[in-house]
């Protein structure tokens, strides 16, 4: 056997094996599948998890933006005509929210944690000072539900003497964290229980939002990050259905790895006392990553009359409100207040047109968040939501006979994160590893085509060869046909 012989046999076998082993391994995916089960084990609450610590201290900054809606026409509401408002701010705080007293339960299973959210106020991302803009918007304490009928009739003289109106005016800073109210501080003096500060964020710098316990993953990778308890609850019992009482998902800064577009995926909101799910919307790219976006479907505050499963959030059973709008009295004393998407967002138009100044849209309304499917990690979110108020006439308060019943804008927040850029280096660092290995099947299978096409050079090279070598003349017609023949 000559050295060109022996050159082309050791090319077919290897090709040969290359081509075999390459395409036995592409169709058992083996490669995949190992990539995939060292992710399952990777991605846990653990603390050799790789993702332990940013989930105790998320790198990226996140931020919470309050948008105050503005009452110009106070006078004329109360008189019966339709409200009026417009909107102020951004009123910008960053938002630190490490995790504290990390324990873990079960030999590893489980993990408990606090969460305190400290805000911190960013006057270059703000509209203004919070301490000296001044907001006119109703006086929550003044609709209050609570009070019996005799309190009521001694809270309205009390207001009338002092000249306490259903709206009031007062800074942003004193709206949001807290000042003290000369009616709760009346109703203090005869109910102790309650305090005599008011702020839609009174005593929620520095504090929790309760005590939670999650999955870690090291059982099943689905359960990473899910919520197993929270406030030693595994279900709610404000609502009227098993249904809407559990407490599905994860608390929004994890999820599983290997999400598919097809799942919904679960967060449970103690802010807005439900879970909600979230529906794949679309592909996008977050700084070089590739992501896919999940946002809440229309059938999350839908009417019960369109989306049954909805009943079970009207309290008390049957007492339902319209499309895009949820009453969450019965987790905030009875107050009436209802959530929704900013400007009612996806709600019923009649909402909308209760009030002048409202403009919903998906670009500045919409929640969402963009994860990175292999990994599960949210490298963009976006939380929006509304906080209203149920205006209606109040029996023993005679300033109220005229209003016509609205849901009442207030304010509403946005939260935002996106990864910074040493993390999202990091994670396409990360992903490229996994598609590399992943494909690296596809890499034999590519290196066995090429020497299949190197083993064809040389075939018809040595063809050619030993067809040069035969006793015909050059010019022969046998000569051009074997040529041709042998490649």
């Amino acid at each position: 056997m000559t050295r060109r012989s022996a050159a082309i046999y050791a090319t077919g076998v290897v090709c040969a094996v290359l081509l075999i082993v390459g395409i036995v391994l592409v169709v058992a995916q083996v490669f995949q599948t190992v990539m995939q089960n060292r992710l399952k084990q990777e991605i846990t609450l653990t603390e050799k998890s790789r993702m332990f610590e940013s989930w105790k201290n998320p790198p990226p900054p996140v931020y919470m933006e309050y948008y105050f809606f503005n009452v110009t026409n106070p006078e004329a509401f109360l008189k019966g005509e339709k409200a009026a408002v417009q909107q102020i701010g951004p009123y910008t705080y960053r938002e630190y929210r490490p995790r504290e007293n990390v324990t873990f339960l079960e030999n590893g299973t489980k993990v408990y944690a606090l969460n305190p959210k400290t805000f911190v106020f960013v006057p270059e991302k703000s509209a203004g000072d919070p301490k000296v803009d001044i907001v006119w918007t109703v006086n929550i304490p003044y609709v209050m539900n609570s009070y019996n009928f005799f309190l009521k009739t001694l809270i309205s003289l009390y207001m009338n003497s002092l000249g306490i109106d259903l709206f009031l005016n007062r800074t942003i800073h004193e709206v949001l964290w807290g000042f003290k109210d000369p009616l709760l501080t009346k109703v203090h003096s005869m109910k102790p229980e309650v305090d005599e500060y008011f702020g839609l964020m009174w005593k929620k710098n520095g504090t929790h939002e309760g005590e939670f316990v999650f999955h870690t993953g090291e059982e099943n990778y689905l359960d990473y990050g899910k919520i197993d308890t929270w406030n030693g609850l595994r279900k709610m019992s404000w609502w009227s259905s098993n249904q809407s009482n559990m407490i599905n998902g994860t608390d929004g800064a994890v999820f599983h790895p290997l999400i598919n577009r097809n799942e919904k995926l679960y967060i449970f909101a103690a802010d807005l006392c439900r879970s909600i799910h979230l529906a794949y919307v679309e592909d996008v790219e977050v700084k070089g990553i590739q992501a896919y976006r999940f946002a809440p479907p229309d059938d999350v505050l839908m009417s019960p009359k369109d989306n049954p499963t909805n009943e079970g959030f009207c309290v008390p059973a049957g007492d339902c409100l319209g499309t895009g709008v949820l009453k969450v009295s019965v987790c905030r004393e009875d107050a009436p207040i209802v959530v929704s998407f900013p400007h009612f967002y996806q709600a019923d138009p009649k909402y909308i047109n209760a009030v002048d100044g409202l403009n919903p849209n998906k670009e500045e309304h919409e929640t969402y968040l963009d994860l990175q499917p292999t990994t599960g990690v949210p490298i963009r979110a976006c939380k929006r939501a509304q906080l209203n108020v149920i205006l209606k006439r109040v029996q023993g308060f005679p300033k109220t006979m005229y209003i016509n019943e609205t849901i009442f804008p207030i304010m509403f927040v946005n939260e935002t994160a996106i990864i910074d850029d040493d993390s999202a280096s990091q994670m396409r660092m990360l992903l490229l590893i996994v598609t590399v290995v992943s494909n690296f099947p596809l890499l034999i299978v590519g290196m066995g085509i090429i020497l299949l096409l190197v083993l064809v050079v040389l075939f018809c090279r040595n063809r050619q060869k030993k067809v040069g070598a035969a006793p015909v003349a050059l010019n022969s017609p046998v000569n051009d046909v074997l040529v041709y023949s042998t490649c």
